[in-house]
């Protein structure tokens, strides 16, 4: 780590190590062609067939990702064997080794092979990437939080389980470059390399293992940045991961500031050796709340980005509607890509992910580790007998669960309220920080609650009444403004935020809160704005507020000084057509 990380170290607080804890639970939940010439940062892509997002097409016997590459690097792959120690000493059917990267880095590694797969009787292998900041996970007991995929889970379907240590991490070297395709991504790939030598490893052709990912957040992340540069990849089940970091990071150009200090302090904690870019971000744009350019380019390349468009390999993305870190737009950018060329994915939503969930009921969502297991027997193994289930399954703010063929739905007319009125650019009576105890399990909320949304006081608020619809409202609801106004000078963008508030409950629907650049020139301006997306149920005589505020805990105090008055006011609410709740039908 360098020294402006360590002095960063030794200003973060004790308490941030029960946060890397945290942040570690969370991640435990988330859990091919002929011999080859591709080498270093090429691979041959081929083009996929054409499909019905959710569903395998007809002729499509799953299995093998049509790739003609093999090994990316010298064969073979440098490893040694680490022994293990302490409570690991005794454990059976795990393998550690320091594999060396194509930099030179050791990358820690833990193989656990199916019992009994042999040369003569090889089986798929699954790689499970962490969280954040976490060493790669070596839990053999039981299943993972939330109910997702587990090394146990695997291997007791069948296949191989590599976890690994991500550089800057653990015991693996290097500097963390933020699941960058031409570092972690070519760390992954000589993985890959490695699994293919394996007697217990089923192969598509020589170098090319039948191999899918699976992990949640920077482990799914991982997943995207592979498959965009390396076509041996089968499967992926991507949890809560992103597509780009500009847009989950920086939306509108503002500062997700409360999430950018939460994840940096636990990098720092965890002892994690970072790349220059982060700490310079971390200790230098964070407080000014403006990014630097060259900080804006970093980020933006730890895709996946536009190479989204380079993936072609069946995908299941699981994303958490209460998530306020990687909100439910950045998997349906990277959803559509995929369907609108017709690779087989689909996407599973549920209360969760990088926030606080607060119903309790919603917590108990099994549906994680038999869609992601369904999903790679499907195209790992090529089980055609496998029920996939819809292409959309999620649920609402009740817990009750939602499905559809494909994302988007069908609309219905949308539901529309109209308003108006005055914002003081104060920094009192903001969005959040949350008060309110998350249920028992939810193991993340109780730690974010200071950077997640809350109903705020100084507002300009909208009632939205749904009439008689009784439908849901899916997608990114549209706000329309006429506004002028006047602020200070001062270095720090001018923003307002929006957030839709359940008048029932009184919290914020889905955790969003949505910034907008605004022009306080003393000129009349308009302006249209996408909110986040939602998966909101409206019934009659139960409303919506539509809160635009001056400040929230979950992004950086932009300028203040001065008022916003807003001569109109529309927010149009997306609502599915003919969609009920699976219960229903």
């Amino acid at each position: 780590m360098g020294a402006g990380s360590k002095q960063r170290g030794d200003r973060v607080v004790a308490g941030m190590v029960a946060v890397v804890a945290c942040v570690a639970l969370l991640a435990a939940a988330c859990s091919s062609g002929a011999s080859g010439g591709a080498s270093g940062d090429s691979a041959t892509k081929a083009s996929s067939s054409t499909t019905t997002a959710g569903t395998a097409p007809a002729d499509d016997a799953g299995g093998a990702h049509p790739c003609a590459q093999g090994a990316t690097g010298a064969r073979p792959v440098l490893a040694t064997e680490v022994p293990l120690t302490g409570k690991d000493s005794g454990a059976k059917g795990r393998t550690d080794l320091d594999v060396t990267s194509f930099d030179g880095a050791k990358i820690r590694t833990h193989w656990f092979p199916v019992d009994g797969a042999t040369k003569s009787k090889p089986v798929p292998t699954v790689l499970m990437g962490p969280g954040w900041s976490l060493p790669g996970d070596t839990s053999t007991d039981g299943a993972a939080l939330f109910g997702a995929a587990s090394i146990k889970g695997l291997r007791d379907d069948g296949y191989n389980v590599l976890t690994w240590d991500p550089r800057g991490f653990g015991q693996s070297g290097g500097e963390a470059m933020v699941d960058d395709a031409d570092f972690e991504g070519r760390d992954v790939r000589i993985l890959m390399d490695w699994v293919s030598e394996q007697p217990e490893a089923q192969l598509d052709g020589k170098g090319d293992p039948r191999l899918g990912m699976v992990g949640f957040s920077y482990g799914g992340g991982i997943q995207l940045s592979v498959a965009s540069v390396d076509c041996r990849v089968d499967a992926l089940v991507p949890g809560l991961a992103w597509h780009s970091l500009h847009t989950s990071l920086y939306k509108a150009e503002t500062v997700k500031a409360g999430w950018s200090k939460f994840l940096y302090e636990a990098a720092v904690t965890a002892g994690g050796h970072l790349a220059p870019n982060l700490v310079d971000s971390a200790t230098n744009d964070l407080p000014k709340g403006i990014i630097t350019p060259p900080n804006i380019d970093w980020y933006e390349s730890r895709g996946p980005g536009d190479r989204i468009d380079d993936i072609d390999v069946p995908t299941l993305f699981v994303q958490g509607t209460v998530d306020t870190l990687f909100s439910l737009d950045e998997a349906v950018t990277n959803y559509r890509s995929l369907r609108d060329r017709g690779v087989p994915t689909a996407m599973l939503w549920f209360c969760g992910g990088h926030g606080t969930c607060l119903n309790k009921e919603a917590l108990k969502d099994d549906r994680f580790s038999k869609a992601s297991l369904a999903w790679l027997d499907r195209y790992l193994k090529g089980d055609r007998s496998v029920e996939l289930g819809p292409g959309l399954d999620l649920v609402d703010q009740d817990g009750t669960r939602w499905t559809a063929d494909a994302y988007p739905v069908p609309l219905a007319d949308p539901v529309v309220a109209t308003g108006k009125g005055d914002l003081g650019l104060v920094a009192t009576g903001g969005s959040g920080p949350l008060t309110e105890k998350p249920p028992a399990g939810d193991v993340l909320g109780g730690l974010v609650g200071g950077i997640t949304p809350a109903k705020a006081t100084n507002a300009v608020n909208v009632t939205i009444d749904p009439g008689k619809v009784d439908g849901l409202a899916i997608g990114a609801p549209i706000l329309s403004i006429t506004y002028e106004g006047t602020v200070k000078d001062g270095p720090e963008p001018v923003r307002a935020f929006a957030q839709l508030i359940d008048d029932d409950t009184g919290r914020v629907v889905g955790n969003q809160i949505t910034p907008f650049k605004v022009t306080l020139d003393g000129v009349v301006r308009t302006a249209t704005i996408p909110l986040e997306v939602i998966a909101q149920h409206l019934e009659p005589g139960h409303t919506l507020t539509l809160q635009i505020v001056a400040t929230t805990t979950a992004y950086s105090v932009p300028r203040l000084g001065g008022e916003i008055g807003f001569s109109r006011i529309r927010i149009s609410l997306p609502v599915a057509k003919d969609l009920r709740p699976a219960a229903r039908t």
